[in-house]
């Protein structure tokens, strides 16, 4: 598929990962809608790059909506790319002290990195099912973002990892439900990636990982995420499968 001419949307687009991605797909000629909370950041992306920020909180319908809205006036929306977080809680299942794991904590991450996921690749299917077939009958590519903690998460990582497991697990689902509407679905799993969202404490981070990430012996690069995006894209065979992107680390128990 052709990313030049097609709109994207990009929900979480001024994050580490989002914006990465959103920098690769407007150099490699896509319409661009970042869709997230981050103002600030927002607003300097549209600035540099001439690309469109939309207010838009991926748990909610109405805010969806309204950013795919956004992204179908600028042309065919054919790729849809979530990359957003949110609040995220962890502790073991039983503490030190008998306590279990707080229910709400783990209904606020599996509404933020599960149910969120759900509600974008929701909408934007229905919005990309309505363009034109292209070759093939394709008519547009969703990427998810879950983590290896989907398979291997560490102690404390509870809610994290069933949130993130449920991404993976709707992915081949998805692309099957999708199969008929020409529309492929495949998920990035990232290991450890050196985003801004660290601040100071990157450099320790970087520090640390070195020694644990098989080759090459350091945390992953946001710009290497974008560049995988654009592969998914444009490789119209890839369909259905979660990709880790990780340098080989796989999560040790602690």
């Amino acid at each position: 598929m052709e990313i030049s001419g097609s709109t994207a949307i990009v929900v979480g687009g001024t994050g580490g990962l989002g914006a990465a991605t959103v920098r690769r797909l407007h150099a490699a000629g896509a319409k661009v809608v970042v869709a997230d909370v981050a103002d600030d950041k927002g607003k300097e992306l549209e600035d540099e790059l001439g690309i469109r920020y939309v207010r838009t909180d991926a748990t909610s319908e109405e805010s969806v909506r309204a950013a795919i809205e956004e992204a179908q006036s600028l042309g065919p929306l054919r790729i849809s790319v979530d990359t957003h977080g949110g609040p995220a809680s962890g502790g073991r299942l039983v503490g030190k002290d008998g306590t279990p794991l707080a229910l709400d904590g783990f209904r606020t991450t599996i509404e933020f990195y599960l149910t969120a996921v759900f509600n974008v690749l929701r909408l934007s299917a229905a919005a990309i099912a309505k363009q034109e077939p292209l070759d093939e009958g394709s008519r547009g590519v969703i990427v998810n973002t879950a983590s290896i903690a989907a398979y291997e998460g560490q102690i404390g990582q509870l809610p994290y990892a069933a949130a993130k497991g449920g991404v993976v697990a709707m992915t081949l689902v998805a692309a099957r439900d999708l199969s008929p509407l020409g529309i492929r679905v495949v998920t990035i799993a990232p290991g450890t990636f050196n985003t801004p969202a660290y601040g100071k404490a990157a450099a320790q981070l970087e520090a640390h990982w070195s020694t644990q990430v098989p080759h090459p012996k350091r945390m992953g690069r946001s710009p290497e995420y974008g560049q995988l995006v654009q592969s998914i894209i444009e490789n119209d065979y890839l369909n259905g499968e979660v990709i880790r992107l990780d340098g080989a680390l796989r999560f040790p128990p602690k």
